[in-house]
């Protein structure tokens, strides 16, 4: 079931999933474990902008997370969000991330609350190379406009950046 995060129930999941890939993946650039309490309140931020940050859960509790948040917090870029995606690392390959990720994209077309009226277009930023979810988003409908090199440093080694878009809404 995909629904809405409720930050003080959800948010001590959604610390652990996203602590994994803090600890072993360059999928997220931040290299210390976030807080429940940092979490929840990172959680509240995004829904208090009126954007969704939605979890599936099942009746093994919550398997993964998606939102949408500020692409940049210039008044021009108030038209694109960033997406972001992360699944449980035991719950991938189900077709969690494609629902989740579909519901998301279904959401953030009908935002209509200032000042993302109407979202335009969204972006996804990958740590390169990551082939899976370079895959993942071009299924989508996201194609790769630009990359970063060396944008970032974790495991002592240095990380591009592809930067993917996808229009919401007509040009």
């Amino acid at each position: 079931m995909i629904r809405d995060a409720d930050p003080a129930r959800d948010a001590p999941d959604i610390a652990r999933i996203y602590s994994h890939y803090i600890a072993t993946d360059t999928a997220t650039f931040e290299t210390e474990p976030v807080s429940v309490d940092e979490m929840w309140a990172r959680i509240e931020a995004v829904q208090e902008r009126g954007l969704p940050w939605l979890i599936d859960e099942g009746d093994a509790g919550i398997s993964g997370y998606a939102y949408a948040a500020p692409y940049r917090p210039r008044s021009a870029y108030r038209h694109t969000l960033e997406t972001t995606v992360y699944l449980d690392a035991l719950r991938r390959r189900e077709g969690i991330g494609t629902a989740l990720y579909e519901a998301l994209l279904e959401r953030v077309a009908a935002v209509s609350t200032p000042p993302h009226a109407p979202v335009h277009t969204v972006v996804a930023v990958i740590a390169l190379p990551h082939p899976a979810s370079v895959a993942f988003h071009e299924r989508l409908g996201f194609a790769q406009v630009g990359t970063i090199r060396q944008a970032g440093r974790k495991f002592d080694r240095w990380i591009d950046v592809g930067h993917f878009q996808r229009d919401i809404a007509p040009r």
